[in-house]
């Protein structure tokens, strides 16, 4: 009775560190696997400001009468940039460069570098 049952416990441990270590897909993470390779730049208009709740900062612009969400870097590194919330106003003027989403229909840009009233945010500074 010992051996099966110390059998059953060592399956369960080993069943349990499996499942640690699996890989598990991440939902909400804005990895860069969803982007395209070339560069893309976006002029626009800032329609919400900069949000540095969520896993990622994010913005919404509106460029050619579309919106567009601005995904840019974790809040912490955003923040290190110098690009910090209320900062830049509704209305104001920026220009967008990074990577468009490989959707079409999903008007979204990755951003490497943000650029408002003739400052340089580069949030990914690591990715020219």
């Amino acid at each position: 009775m010992k051996k099966q049952s110390y059998m059953v416990m060592l399956v369960a441990g080993i069943l349990v560190a499996v499942a640690m270590i699996a890989p598990r897909p991440v939902s909400a993470h804005h990895g860069w696997g969803g982007y395209s390779d070339k560069e893309f730049e976006l002029s626009g208009t800032v329609q919400t400001p900069v949000s540095l709740s969520g896993p990622h900062a994010t913005m919404k612009v509106i460029a050619d009468g579309q919106v567009w969400d601005v995904v840019m870097a974790p809040p912490a590194r955003t923040s290190n940039a110098g690009l910090k919330e209320g900062m830049i106003p509704v209305g104001a003027k920026v220009m967008v460069h990074g990577h468009r989403h490989l959707t079409a229909s999903k008007f979204e840009i990755k951003t490497e570098r943000l650029t408002w009233n003739n400052r340089v945010f580069n949030v990914y500074p690591d990715r020219d």
